[in-house]
């Protein structure tokens, strides 16, 4: 009788590779949008000066030995933010890390468990803050037939117009503002329509070679529509709850969002948003997030948590422009 598999080999976990469905951090769009400001109060005041002040011709003809004509503008001190706390931990019970094999590290597993928790607030927060209809000074809503006033033809239509569709939008910020757009943000669907978009493959198409066809990839999308900088809503989230089955879904939906946003904070610099990041607690990062791992002996374990303090604030309505629904 020969010895089977079972009987000269016992099945251990291999200490070279473990899986983990962790996304990618550039998934995460969250932080690339807007500046973020690292403040030391929790809450405070922040001031907004008003762009017509500044955008009227006041000035006039002087008659000699007259005085000049002059002018001022408003300052509005009321807007506030105030940075919520959001925390979320992971224990690690003695037992559980004295019984351990190799592949596995508890203390690390947790601080990426507790992360990417944090990671799909942060991004469902901005989606709360910015990526939805009644936000913006305009949106503008996809349909399927017949567009009319604040509507467009939903861009995986092969007869809509995309390209014309953000120009427009441009166009009509810079003039009601005299800021242009230089961000865009897409969901990925949004994303997908319009690289298969016929408009845009026809206007890279003489790009391709034989080993390499043309594509609408970001950064030709981005010099198409002439943006600075284009990002695409990846990150995706699980609906159901823990040990219940289900499919996870994108976090950033079927929109996208046009928003002219400051390279860097500053006195006077216009942003369509900002997010400010309390930095105040010991050992807070820039962006508000600090981990802790620490003794909880009446559970017999060490907790790892993390604490993400923020307030991501829309600041110019009219410096965002948004797309509803703007795929089927």
């Amino acid at each position: 009788m020969q010895p089977t598999p079972g009987d000269v080999h016992v099945n251990a976990p291999l200490t070279n590779i473990s899986v983990a469905f962790l996304q990618s951090r550039d998934d995460f769009i969250a932080t690339r949008v807007f500046p973020n400001i690292p403040v030391q109060k929790q809450s405070d005041r922040y001031f907004v000066f008003d762009r017509h002040d500044f955008n009227r011709d006041e000035m006039a003809l002087r008659a000699p030995s007259t005085e000049s004509v002059g002018g001022g503008y408003s300052i509005d001190s009321t807007p506030t933010y105030f940075c919520n706390e959001w925390a979320f931990h992971k224990d690690i019970p003695d037992q559980v890390r004295n019984n351990a094999d190799a592949a596995l590290n508890p203390d690390r597993e947790a601080t990426h468990f507790v992360t990417h928790k944090a990671l799909i607030r942060r991004e469902k927060l901005f989606v709360d803050a910015y990526f939805k209809p009644g936000v913006w000074a305009t949106d503008i809503a996809g349909v399927n037939a017949s567009p009319g006033a604040g509507q467009v033809l939903r861009w995986n239509d092969a007869n809509s117009d995309p390209i014309k569709n953000v120009r427009d939008a441009k166009r009509a910020m810079r003039e009601s503002t005299g800021f242009e757009p230089n961000k865009l943000v897409l969901g990925r669907a949004v994303y997908d329509a319009l690289v298969d978009h016929p408009d845009i493959i026809d206007r890279v198409k003489y790009g391709q070679t034989a080993g390499a066809p043309a594509r609408g990839t970001l950064n030709v999308l981005a010099q198409l529509l002439e943006i600075d900088e284009l990002l695409v809503m990846n990150a995706i989230e699980s609906a159901p709850k823990e040990g219940q089955p289900g499919a996870g879904s994108f976090i950033g939906g079927k929109h996208a969002l046009l928003v002219h946003a400051a390279t860097a904070p500053g006195l006077m610099t216009p942003s369509a948003g900002y997010t400010f990041s309390w930095v105040g607690q010991i050992g807070a990062a820039e962006d508000g997030l600090r981990i802790r791992q620490f003794r909880m002996e009446q559970l017999k374990s060490d907790r790892v948590e993390i604490e993400m303090c923020l307030d991501m604030k829309k600041v110019a309505a009219d410096l965002g422009y948004f797309f509803n629904g703007v795929v089927a």
